[in-house]
């Protein structure tokens, strides 16, 4: 009968945490998001890290189409419920914490170490950026920011063209200052440099061409958010990227 009883109550606090959650059916729970959004910034950590094994854009999508059969459920539902978390920042944020906390303590010992220098290489369309591909600041934060210095060991080619991209999530209405973004390449006496504010969540880019008659021998930059008035709760960044063009490309 204690049995009974307390299998009756464990079903009554299961059915009271189900009418008590705020994600709708047909998106994924918080549990559920957070496992996914874990592998999925672990797959692009994996495309950034290994430049060369997935050279093309059916490569890295085989590879998160592996995320979705691994948690059985298809790419329109991880789109949908992203859409979501998207609307309702506040769970938004808070599973994406907890996803923050678990990568950072698989990756401790690790650390987030510079690397010495991204790939010599004339390739066409890969990714350079040399550190993790997620970040947050706060107003608890000493420093909120994140800095890169990349020296190949063979220069770049000539009039390669660098666009920095990052996502940012929970961007407030009427902040006194914004995040910033800036990038600088060296080209023998010639450094040509872009600095670009974040003012709303989404997607952004900082493009910078580069002239097409000098190799590119440093690539540096950063992205910082200095609020000395700390009116603002958390912003998230991730999908962090550094992609690195040869000369001709068009980019509008």
């Amino acid at each position: 009968m204690r049995v009974a009883w307390r299998l009756w109550g464990i079903g009554l606090l299961a059915l009271w945490c189900g009418a008590c959650s705020k994600v709708p059916d047909e998106i994924l729970s918080e549990r559920e998001m957070q496992a996914v959004l874990a592998d999925m910034l672990k797959a692009e950590a994996m495309v950034n890290v290994d430049y060369f094994a997935y050279p093309s854009d059916s490569l890295r999508l085989a590879l998160y189409e592996g995320v979705f059969r691994k948690h059985e459920i298809t790419r329109a539902t991880y789109d949908s419920s992203l859409v979501w978390y998207g609307r309702n920042l506040d769970i938004y944020m808070k599973v994406y914490e907890r996803v923050q906390h678990d990568l950072d303590a698989q990756l401790r010992d690790l650390g987030d170490v510079q690397a010495s220098a991204a790939p010599a290489s004339n390739q066409d369309s890969i990714n350079i950026w040399p550190r993790r591909s997620y970040m947050l600041f706060t107003p608890q934060s000493v420093y909120n920011g994140v800095s890169f210095d990349i020296r190949p060991s063979s220069s770049y080619s000539s009039g390669s063209l660098f666009v920095l991209g990052l996502r940012v999530w929970g961007m407030k209405p009427g902040l006194s200052k914004h995040p910033e973004l800036y990038i600088a390449a060296e080209q023998g006496d010639t450094t040509l440099w872009i600095r670009q504010e974040i003012r709303k969540d989404g997607y952004h880019e900082a493009i910078l061409r580069t002239v097409p008659t000098k190799r590119v021998r440093r690539v540096r930059g950063y992205i910082r958010f200095d609020a000395q008035d700390r009116d603002y709760h958390k912003i998230y960044v991730d999908s962090l990227s550094l992609m690195k063009y040869n000369y001709g490309k068009t980019f509008d």
